[in-house]
């Protein structure tokens, strides 16, 4: 049974888990960017009660001392595949992330997919490279003005191809083989997405809110997966965590 939650035991829970952590997470900044609100009580699913505070106008509330530790789990992971040269996708397709996570991956230089997922990205990726491929020399055609052979009518065909084409996969080019690891903003928007990563042996790192499923997954962090306050704050922190890594592989050469 989750307990009604006062405002004073909300703001309690600065205090009891303020305390240094590996990776330096803020619980005020946690707080303030609204990781820890939840949905509503009616839609709680019950393998999320043990990261569950409790609820408060009829509102899940996060547990931030169990967000911080499965964060530090995930960014330890992130941490040792990024300094061995290993990969990970960002999936995020739902309208409010889109754009957080395209910044994210050209910050940090790693694929991404922020439109519908393309089903067999990772299940039938032989199919997926050539198409890949046919792209990036579609795009260097475009680029270098190589279409004096076509007509008019050709050519704005041949603009509008790329131009979906990239829409849908732009943001895995250079991707030739699959990655290590998938990291997903919500694991219902893009359930296609991780169960391919789970079939192909790809870990799941991935956001879980109260209303979602965290069975199956390698990592996950409970978290606010709707604000764009939360999202953003967490997505910072884990291309803070890839670019250190990816510096540290670097140096170490």
């Amino acid at each position: 049974m989750v307990k009604e939650v006062t405002k004073k035991e909300t703001e309690d829970i600065k205090e009891k888990v303020k305390k240094e952590t590996k990776y330096n997470l803020s619980v005020m900044e946690l707080l303030e960017s609204g990781v820890h609100f939840g949905h509503k009580k009616a839609t709680r699913n019950p393998k999320m009660n043990p990261y569950i505070f409790g609820v408060r106008r009829g509102v899940n509330i996060i547990n931030l001392e169990k967000t911080i530790q499965k964060f530090q789990e995930a960014l330890g992971f992130i941490e040792q595949l990024v300094e061995k040269n290993g990969r990970i996708i960002l999936v995020g397709t739902k309208k409010q992330a889109k754009a957080l996570i395209k910044e994210a991956a050209e910050e940090t230089k790693m694929p991404y997919v922020n439109e519908r997922w393309i089903g067999g990205a990772f299940t039938n990726f032989k199919v997926i490279s050539k198409r890949l491929k046919y792209l990036k020399e579609q795009k260097e055609i475009v680029s270098e003005d190589k279409l004096s052979y076509l007509t008019k009518l050709e050519k704005s065909r041949l603009n509008k191809e790329v131009k979906n084409m990239e829409s849908r996969m732009g943001g895995l080019l250079g991707m030739t083989q699959l990655p290590e690891a998938i990291f997903v903003l919500d694991i219902d928007k893009d359930q296609i997405a991780v169960r391919e990563a789970q079939k192909q042996g790809i870990k799941v790192v991935a956001l879980v809110d109260t209303n979602n499923d965290p069975d199956g997954l390698d990592y996950f962090i409970p978290a606010n997966n709707d604000a764009l306050s939360s999202l953003r704050y967490i997505l910072g922190i884990i291309s803070q965590k890839i670019n250190e890594a990816q510096e540290k592989n670097i140096s170490r050469k």
